[in-house]
């Protein structure tokens, strides 16, 4: 009998060293997330990544490393969430548009003038609704939205003198957009005739007038420069904009809870600065476009709002994908 609860216990000091070992191990597991972006070092939300890495290193004492890879040095657009999904990449920016290929639902956030403006945009997105949507998103996809950013709202911003103030004036314009689907229908309904082209060779396609013109929020718009190959800046208004801050979903859930809760930190972090940023820049730079020679001039909202709008209702192929009850919950929240 004594020697039986010897071996007892000597079974169970060695599962003791065993399970610390393991923790210990798990402990002092160390991390490094690399960030690929197609976006310019001055966008506010490739700065904002500084914030994240900045703060992320600091509450996990060195334990969590970001690399960041910005203006397409890693990988080019279109390509990182697949590269995320297949373990390839830590991080990377989403969004509804790019995320509504591989969820249907999602195209409805892509909808011209689906919020009212900034506080209803994040107040959605960084809210009940937007948790709900991002575990979603994760579960479905394998890469998980951490929260959005704020990129402002998005503008017309044309070559020529031609003054548009309808819908019907956009007739013909060769208007870039992403190469996506939901990208391309917008393109479509706002009038105009969309053509996919990658950020990456945006300049290049205004300057020689291979398309004539793209739309970008104001800060994007001065940060890559667009105002140098441009003639007119038309505030639309036609999206308030967001980029989705996204990590691999098998990594999030390896690195643990307490790890996330400092991940989500860092990120709440970043989203503070950039949206700070992108309204401060906003309420600035239509005096900065008109000095540099472009005409800036709002249009008939009422007019694209009424043309938008319904060139959706009439899609209904787009529209039979769409989550009505929450698409309802979110227009609510916009008319409070």
């Amino acid at each position: 009998m004594k020697t039986r609860i010897i071996i007892i216990l000597i079974t169970l000091s060695l599962l003791l060293v065993l399970f610390a070992t393991v923790a210990t191990v798990e402990a002092e597991e160390e991390y490094t997330l690399r960030f690929s972006t197609v976006s310019v070092p001055k966008d506010a939300h490739t700065e904002a990544l500084s914030v994240f890495k900045d703060v992320l290193e600091k509450i996990t004492d060195g334990k969590v490393k970001v690399e960041i890879y910005h203006s397409g040095s890693l990988y080019p657009q279109g390509t990182e969430v697949d590269v995320v999904k297949r373990g390839n990449l830590e991080m990377c920016f989403t969004d509804p548009w790019t995320m509504s290929e591989y969820i249907n639902y999602l195209t409805m956030f892509t909808a011209g003038y689906f919020y009212e403006n900034y506080q209803h945009m994040t107040q959605t997105l960084n809210g009940a609704i937007g948790e709900k949507v991002f575990n979603d998103v994760a579960q479905k996809t394998g890469v998980r939205p951490l929260v959005a950013f704020y990129l402002g709202s998005r503008e017309l911003n044309l070559r020529g003198n031609k003054k548009i103030n309808t819908p019907e004036d956009l007739k013909g314009v060769k208007l870039r957009m992403p190469n996506s689907p939901a990208w391309l229908f917008l393109g479509e309904a706002l009038g105009a005739n969309p053509a996919p082209i990658a950020f990456s060779e945006l300049y290049m396609a205004l300057n020689s007038g291979t398309v004539d013109g793209q739309d970008n929020p104001l800060p994007t718009i001065q940060s890559a420069k667009f105002y140098e190959v441009t003639d007119q800046i038309i505030l639309t208004n036609h999206i308030i904009d967001s980029v989705w801050p996204s990590i691999s979903e098998e990594l999030w859930q390896k690195m643990g809870p307490e790890l996330q809760r400092k991940i989500k930190i860092a990120a709440e972090e970043a989203r503070e600065y950039c949206d700070d940023t992108n309204l401060k820049r906003e309420s600035e730079l239509v005096d900065f476009f008109k000095s540099k020679g472009l005409d800036v001039y709002s249009p008939d909202i009422n007019a694209f709002k009424e043309h938008v709008q319904q060139a959706y209702l009439k899609n209904e192929k787009l529209t039979s994908s769409w989550d009505m009850e929450l698409y309802t919950e979110v227009q609510a929240i916009g008319k409070h």
